[in-house]
């Protein structure tokens, strides 16, 4: 990985905790800034856990073992082990979790930057009503309502980045606001109604469609999370969003583009929300009338998962696919099991709980060892 990732989970831009001679040498650099070396340099590398170190090695495959783990209890469970092994749970499971994937997905990039977006439910939610909408009042094929669940939720991300960062107003109430105000336009727009007429066959066929056992909106998810970690992890524009979070002082002091470039992570966030709400319209074959609150809390606690996995202390893509399958199969397991079905929101609420805790711990102890 780049030595530029480094930014610490859910700190605020301005809220940059590089120490004073960091801050120095990014400021004063010792040769020519360009574009590459500004990205190079906007961070200041500090030890990490060794890759050969027993600590280094538990502090970055723990979730995954821990997921193995659940996997293996459930699996030998009596209560459980004649159904959650089956290849008809695992696919039910995974087609369930397409929308949370997908939202998770989008919320990793304004997290890198110190930003969070608390509209990603509702935006979802907003697109899946809308192409229902199109598709059962106007008979619309499903190709163009799903460019317009895309344009939707670019639609959606590039306000609530125009008001972050033109604006300066404050992420968190932003798109809190922006997510209220979301939630009412759906229930006004539906009646508190389901809209399940005219949905295309089309879309829906595909929910149900598999590559080698695994439901095709699962590979979908997958390639998307993939083009995310690639765009993140390899790519200039990635390295410098985890400079941004950082200290986007220092990274402005070297050039790199702050404010466009947070605004891109709303653009993107959005996009990605818009689709997800399209693929929760192809699995759930109807257009509900919620907020997206159901589907919000449980990706932020894979996203918050994610970043003590792989790179501790990082948001980062990898760790977020492994905190959805945590929390997924956790659920699944639980309520074959015979809990009671409040167990979902109990586990997400205490997950994320203890994801924000254990990250926020990763965050200050890497800052310490500068």
């Amino acid at each position: 990985m780049s030595t530029t990732d480094r930014a610490h989970p859910g700190t605020r831009p301005g809220n940059g905790t590089t120490e004073p001679k960091e801050a120095d040498a990014m400021a004063q650099p010792t040769e020519p800034v360009t574009t590459e070396t500004a990205t190079e340099t906007a961070v200041v590398h500090r030890s990490r856990p060794s890759a050969h170190s027993l600590l280094g090695f538990a502090e970055r495959y723990a979730l995954l073992g821990l997921v193995i783990a659940i996997f293996v209890v459930f699996a030998v469970m009596p209560s459980t082990s004649s159904t959650f092994t089956s290849m008809n749970n695992i696919a039910t499971v995974l087609r369930g979790q397409t929308a949370v994937g997908m939202i998770a997905i989008a919320a990793v990039f304004p997290l890198v930057t110190g930003n969070i977006d608390f509209s990603l439910g509702a935006t979802s939610s907003a697109s899946m009503v809308l192409s229902a909408g199109m598709m059962a009042n106007h008979n619309i094929p499903w190709v163009p309502c799903a460019i317009a669940s895309l344009v939707f939720g670019a639609i959606v991300g590039t306000f609530n980045g125009v008001m972050v960062t033109r604006f300066k107003l404050d992420a968190f109430v932003t798109t809190l606001g922006v997510a209220t105000l979301l939630g009412g336009l759906i229930t006004w727009y539906t009646g508190g109604q389901t809209i399940y007429n005219n949905i295309s066959t089309t879309l829906t066929d595909f929910s149900y469609a598999k590559i080698l056992g695994i439901p095709e909106v699962t590979v979908m998810v997958i390639v998307i999370a993939a083009i995310a970690w690639y765009l993140l992890s390899h790519t200039p524009f990635g390295r410098s969003l985890y400079a941004i979070g950082s200290n986007p002082t220092s990274a402005r002091l070297v050039g790199l583009p702050v404010q466009r470039n947070v605004m891109l992570t709303f653009v993107i966030s959005g996009t990605v929300a818009g689709a997800a709400g399209l693929l929760r319209l192809a699995v759930v074959g109807s257009g509900q009338s919620d907020n997206g609150t159901s589907l919000l809390f449980p990706a932020l606690a894979a996203v918050f998962l994610g970043a003590t996995a792989f790179r501790p202390g990082f948001f980062n893509i990898l760790g977020t696919m492994v905190g959805v399958l945590l929390v997924a199969f956790s659920v699944s397991g639980l309520t074959q099991a015979g809990v009671n079905s409040a167990v979902q929101d109990v586990f997400n609420g205490a997950a994320l709980l203890v994801a924000v805790g254990f990250s926020t711990y990763l965050g200050v102890k890497r800052r310490s060892r500068g």
